[in-house]
């Protein structure tokens, strides 16, 4: 059997970074190229159903070896974020022992247990990092190797009895995309799991309400040295709408159920500008005062530059799925379960940020999410411990198992 660590490193060598705004679908064509590579892979474990469709998505069927079973589904991502260089990555394996740890010498990457509070809980791993020029791909590549290597497990001789699991790896989740042609009713799976969290441990099935907000400035350009009462420089505009959301109500400054603003982008100059924002709350209230908020500074605004100046358009991403889960708390006490048989914390919280399950969960698939292992994503920092990597792969078996009745 391969193990999952090889196969993570297989997978990370494609640069699956995927596009904001793309007109293509999938939003990157290498996406596609490392689904054809996981299709021949089931294939060649002797998986049934085998399918990487027109639009990117890969699903395929472990037979079930037991009658009377729901069918259950799991679920990664193979795209990466577009927030830090996606590729080429250089993995680099670390005894961690303490300390500050060095990524690269040359170019003074080094993270600190002061900046990064969790290498503290991390004494004594073997952790896969990068050379910080990239991300590593652990979100959502991690999630893809552990079911890619439990499916091998279950295929082999001997395998615990399992009733019918079906497997979907979905493009462009990273952009919101992940469930945009994603056929419920053709998956077929009575209930599922996304393999798209954190540390080892982590369950979750509440997530924030998510909308995106375009922001757009239109300035006048005016010569310097005669642009009294004239210029109106959509630059600066843009600082001034920055300036007038709650401060403390940013990423950097949030943690549990605090919700936030997010500058995620920003470009232009005088005479145009754009600005990309990210909306989060868990709370349903709440994040309608969010966009609520936007919408009365862009009217402020507009009263001091003129109508139209700014214009905004908010569109909504995905919702909490936690009234959805809540009708179905048995998958998070079988998660809960498979984590403690193969003697791991579980650490149940919400989580801040989303996963194709938010909208797959309200499309009739209820969808809790599980730790791949890793920490730090969407950033040069990313890591996982090689010791979570394969024990993810115990608690899906074990999970398998208890949900199968065996």
């Amino acid at each position: 059997m391969q193990k999952v660590t090889e196969r993570f490193l297989s997978y990370i060598k494609t640069d699956t970074t995927s596009v904001d705004d793309a007109e293509s679908y999938p939003s990157s064509p290498s996406q596609l190229n490392l689904g054809r590579q996981l299709a021949a892979e089931l294939e060649a474990l002797g998986l049934q159903d085998v399918e990487q469709d027109a639009h990117g998505y890969v699903t395929a069927t472990v037979p079930a070896t037991v009658g009377g079973a729901p069918v259950i589904g799991l679920i990664s991502h193979l795209d990466t974020s577009n927030a830090v260089a996606g590729g080429p990555i250089h993995p680099q394996f670390v005894d961690y022992e303490g300390g500050s740890l060095v990524l690269n010498r040359e170019a003074g990457i080094v993270m600190t247990p002061e900046a990064f509070p969790d290498l503290a809980a991390l004494k004594g791993k073997r952790l896969i990092v990068t050379d910080g020029t990239t991300l590593l791909g652990a979100d959502d590549k991690a999630g893809v190797a552990e079911i890619m290597t439990l499916a091998e497990r279950l295929m082999a001789p001997g395998a615990p009895r399992h009733g019918k699991i079906r497997i979907a790896f979905t493009p462009d989740e990273e952009v919101g995309a992940g469930t945009k042609y994603f056929d419920v009713a053709k998956f077929g799976a009575d209930i599922a799991y996304t393999v798209d969290g954190g540390a080892l441990g982590e369950l979750e099935y509440e997530t924030f309400n998510a909308a995106v907000a375009a922001v757009t400035i239109h300035g006048v350009s005016v010569h310097t040295g005669s642009a009294k009462g004239k210029m109106v420089n959509a630059a600066a505009i843009a600082c001034e709408f920055q300036n007038m959301l709650p401060e403390r109500q940013q990423p950097v400054y949030t943690e549990g159920y605090e919700g936030f603003y997010h500058l995620d982008s920003i470009r232009g100059g005088v005479e145009h500008c754009e600005m990309r924002y990210l909306l989060r709350e868990h709370d349903a209230a709440k994040f309608q005062a969010e966009k609520d908020t936007i919408a009365k500074i862009a009217d402020t605004l507009n009263r001091k530059w003129g109508s139209g100046t700014v214009t905004i358009s908010v569109k909504d991403q995905y919702y909490n799925m936690r009234p959805v889960i809540e009708k179905h708390m048995e998958l998070v006490e079988a998660a809960r379960k498979a984590f403690e048989d193969c003697g791991v914390p579980v650490r149940i919280q919400p989580i801040r940020g989303g996963t194709d399950g938010a909208v797959l969960s309200f499309r009739g698939l209820p969808c809790p999410n599980l730790s791949t292992g890793g920490y730090l994503f969407h950033s040069r920092f990313e890591l996982i411990p090689e010791d979570s990597l394969e024990t993810m792969v115990d608690v899906l078996e074990k999970l398998v198992c208890r949900l199968s009745g065996c």
